[in-house]
């Protein structure tokens, strides 16, 4: 038997320690330990338990390292555990011990699982290295990753292990620190934000994910039980490998595209497009169909975080209904932005995204007879929308309303939304209709980047945040506004941005009296608007979301005649002065608002 010489019982134990190290890891231990610079090293035999036991398990470890150079670890199943949200962890640590895996954990994880009577080995016992740069460095180690990335059906790689001394894991469980919740949660500073960022933990996720054949990587605690079920099991699945391969890097990709945007926000706070984004989207459900019944579809939530606490029909709660579809969640989202323009109670109604009657009203009844009376034939079915909390009295009214135009039929409607219910208007509402869908929506945000898919890319704009008090209305008549009349002008001009093009609104005192969207020219948007409209069109504001390019007189003609007060309109056409004097001629008020509103 060798002998080896230390210098104290502690030293002994640190010899012990690196028993199934490599060769040339234990003498690097041994060296450490047998003899330091002034100390004078012992010659007598090993008298405490730990040295005897010491110098007994290096010899024998000796012993089989020359009879068996590449030492076996086939038997050992262990389990790495590093989280920062601890869910289920209790939970996990007992299934898996009872499964006979060895754990290793690290810091607050490992502490959590002792508490819970779970048996464990800290990181640093395995690295026999301590965690430093305020636990910036606690995993990154070649006796942990090499244990995660060696391939078991490589030989090679398995004889480096051997060589090192390293074993193989064969659970990764980690999730990460939590940066998104802490740079959206108020306040914080650019060095915290940093300090925030998880260097170990993607990497060790990475490194999983890629042998994933090898290795399950699990990073959300609604998997544990599933895992738990594929060990107990014995299974070799590998789709399931794929899936948790697959759901990790997309959380390390998730996880980046936080990091990569706040920091572009911190250092380019001039500049709207960066050179590239990524968008994470999660999904939030699969939905009936899409836009036809033949089309599969889903629905995903932004999780950027210049989205936290936008708001918006994303963000909605649903308090009753059916589930949401396709063109419900379209047609929710234009009647609230829509709505989410005005500052007086207003009462939106939408039909294929178009609104089709908007009011407003110090009384939110009103406002909401007057939305429905604007077009009721395309009222029905549609999606009505307030920005007011609905009470017991507004709740009655949506419930037992009579369409105007038989005065009997109560009117259907698909969805209704509003910024809050007060309980009795709830209770009151949910009685109109099993299937009516009701939603509560935040306002919708300012400010934000509009994305807009085309085969093959995306476009990006700033969202069309301008409102009637961002723009000058300059008359360009003789005759100047009067009364209510530019209150009117402005009232339309908020509408027309919200109805597709060629787009007309006809409204008055604060009221749409009639819309034309979506055709080809403007001239026949104009002439189905003063259709809905009828008599009532004398003496209201028309206006268009663009100028007249051809035939100008002909328009601005047929709206004069029409018996319109005034006209808001961009202005911009080569034929501005024809309108002018047109407008002259019938003593109509024509004002430019040098803003355009196309909406596609």
């Amino acid at each position: 038997m060798p002998l080896y010489l230390v210098s104290s019982p502690a030293a002994a134990a640190k010899l012990a320690a690196g028993i199934r190290a490599s060769p040339s890891r234990r003498r690097q231990l041994l060296s450490q330990a047998c003899h330091f610079p002034g100390r004078r090293a012992s010659l007598s035999p090993l008298s405490s338990s730990a040295e005897r036991s010491a110098g007994r398990a290096m010899a024998s470890a000796d012993a089989s390292v020359s009879t068996a150079p590449e030492a076996s670890f086939s038997g050992v199943k262990q389990a790495l555990i590093s989280l920062s949200d601890k869910t289920d962890l209790t939970n996990l640590g007992n299934g898996l011990q009872r499964l006979g895996f060895s754990i290793i954990s690290t810091g607050g994880t490992a502490s959590s699982l002792e508490s819970a009577g779970v048996n464990v080995t800290k990181v640093e016992e395995i690295t026999h290295f301590p965690e430093m740069l305020d636990g910036r460095v606690k995993t990154l180690h070649p006796s942990i990753h090499g244990g995660i990335l060696a391939r078991r059906d490589q030989k090679h790689h398995l004889q480096a292990l051997n060589e090192h001394g390293i074993g193989t894991f064969d659970v990764v469980v980690v999730n990460l620190y939590p940066f998104y919740d802490k740079v959206t949660s108020g306040a914080i500073s650019f060095e915290d934000g940093i300090e925030n960022i998880d260097i170990g933990g993607p990497t060790l996720i990475r490194a999983a994910a890629k042998n994933h054949k090898d290795v399950l990587v699990v990073v959300d605690h609604k998997d544990y039980p599933a895992l738990l079920e594929y060990l107990e099991g014995k299974q070799d699945d590998q789709d399931f490998r794929r899936k948790l391969a697959w759901k990790a890097f997309q959380h390390v990709a998730s996880y980046d595209s936080a990091v990569s945007e706040w920091l572009w926000k911190q250092s380019n706070k001039g500049d709207t497009f960066p050179p590239s984004f990524t968008v994470p989207l999660s999904l939030k459900s699969t939905l009936r169909y899409g836009e036809n019944p033949h089309q599969k579809a889903a629905f995903y939530g932004d999780k950027s975080i210049s989205l936290v606490n936008a708001g918006g029909i994303a963000t909605a709660i649903q308090h009753h209904g059916k589930e949401m579809s396709y063109n419900n969640y379209l047609d929710a989202d234009a009647a609230w932005n829509c709505v989410s323009e005005f500052e007086s109670p207003t009462c939106v109604v939408v039909k294929h995204t178009n609104p089709c009657g908007v009011a407003s009203r110090q009384d939110i009844l009103e406002a909401y007879r007057l939305a429905v009376k604007a077009d009721p034939v395309s009222a029905f079915g549609g999606i009505v929308a307030f920005n007011t909390t609905i009470d017991e009295d507004l709740a009655r009214e949506i419930r037992e309303f009579r369409s105007p135009t038989d005065g009997e039929t109560r009117m259907f409607y698909e969805i209704v939304v509003a910024p809050g219910y007060t309980e009795k208007g709830l209770e009151v509402l949910k009685g109109k209709s099993k299937t009516l869908r009701i939603l509560e929506a935040k306002p919708s945000g300012k400010g934000m980047l509009s994305l807009r898919q085309v085969n093959g890319g995306w476009l990006a704009q700033e969202s069309d945040d301008l409102t009637p008090e961002d723009i000058t209305f300059t008359k360009m008549s003789e005759r100047e506004p009067e009364g209510g009349e530019l209150s009117d002008a402005k009232f339309a001009w908020l509408c027309v941005k919200h109805v597709k093009s060629n787009a007309i609104v006809i409204a008055k005192n604060n009221c749409m009296l009639g819309m034309g969207s979506g055709q080809p020219n403007r001239l026949e948007s104009l002439r189905i608007a003063f259709r809905k409209a009828g008599e009532e069109a004398k003496g209201a504001a028309l206006a268009s979301d663009a100028f007249f390019p051809f035939a100008w007189n002909d328009a601005v003609e047929e709206a004069c005649q029409s018996g319109v007060a005034v006209i808001a309109e961009p202005g911009g056409s080569i034929r501005d002065q024809d309108a002018v004097d047109c407008c002259n001629k019938y003593g109509v008020s024509l004002l430019f608002t040098g803003v355009r509103h196309f909406r596609h």
